[in-house]
């Protein structure tokens, strides 16, 4: 097993991509932490993961506030004596609708958008950093979007806040590395999760189909939209061993996006 004895934390880990990993890193020998604000779905996600053989427990944690990130991170500490990975998928863009001009975006909505997508991740950063240092490893893998590169709507504010996470993630990187301490980034492109669905959420089930079909069709050059399964297998390279010469890198995860298809050639 890639993962075994090893303890992880995953914010963000009721649903989603958050989901996925936990479930991936569980069925690799992992201990897991699923961390977030969904109480009801974060117990399911948590139950899941002990179902396969390891332990799985669930700590209520919203990243915009120090106080809580602390206090997961301390009981972490305290029934683990550990902790060896973190990976930080929770965000979101709450109050932003897709295509939204800037004129648009307040002080307090683009503080809100960059305090979760971009500090949320930089506290959890800095509360489990102590703890790595004092055992010399760490596996941290952030989590950006392909937005940065090619922006399928006007996302000001989250887009912005996902861009700085890669400035995050580079100079945490270099700061880190002598403590054999790796810390890097995955940009996700189209993952089908419940963050795509709240954004069509008016669509009806085959207007939502249509729309994933065309957006593959169009923006992705491996034509199929992604899935938490493919974001989970490279979460696993990062967080493993097989990556122990790897730090400070984003990996495109993504079905060939930022490159541009060919709607209308045929595949060879």
């Amino acid at each position: 097993m890639l993962l075994e004895n090893r303890v992880a934390i995953i914010t963000g880990g009721a649903v989603g991509m958050g989901r996925g990993i936990a479930l991936k890193f569980a069925e690799e020998g992992c201990s897991v932490v699923v961390s977030d604000i969904r109480e009801v779905e974060g117990k399911e996600t948590a139950a899941e993961v002990s179902q396969k053989g390891v332990e799985g427990i669930f700590i209520s944690c919203d990243v915009t506030d120090s106080r809580q990130v602390n206090d997961m991170v301390a009981k972490v500490i305290d029934k683990f004596g550990k902790i060896d990975i973190l990976a930080t998928p929770a965000g979101g863009m709450p109050g932003v609708t897709p295509g939204e001009g800037i004129v648009n975006i307040t002080d307090e909505l683009w503080d809100k958008i960059v305090d979760l997508n971009l500090k949320g991740q930089f506290r959890c950063c800095r509360a489990v950093i102590p703890h790595m240092k004092e055992k010399k490893y760490g596996k941290i893998i952030t989590f950006s979007s392909m937005g940065v590169l090619q922006a399928p709507h006007s996302m000001v504010p989250y887009v912005s806040a996902k861009a700085g996470v890669l400035g995050l993630t580079t100079n945490l990187a270099f700061e880190v590395a002598p403590l054999n301490i790796c810390v890097n980034n995955i940009m996700p492109g189209a993952i089908r999760t419940h963050f795509y669905d709240s954004a069509i959420g008016t669509m009806t089930d085959k207007e939502k189909e249509d729309f994933f079909a065309g957006l593959a069709r169009d923006f992705v050059p491996m034509q199929r939209v992604g899935t938490t399964e493919d974001i989970a297998g490279v979460a696993l390279f990062l967080a493993s061993d097989l990556s122990s010469y790897v730090t400070g890198v984003t990996l495109y995860v993504s079905g060939g996006i930022p490159m541009i298809p060919h709607p209308h050639d045929e595949p060879t």
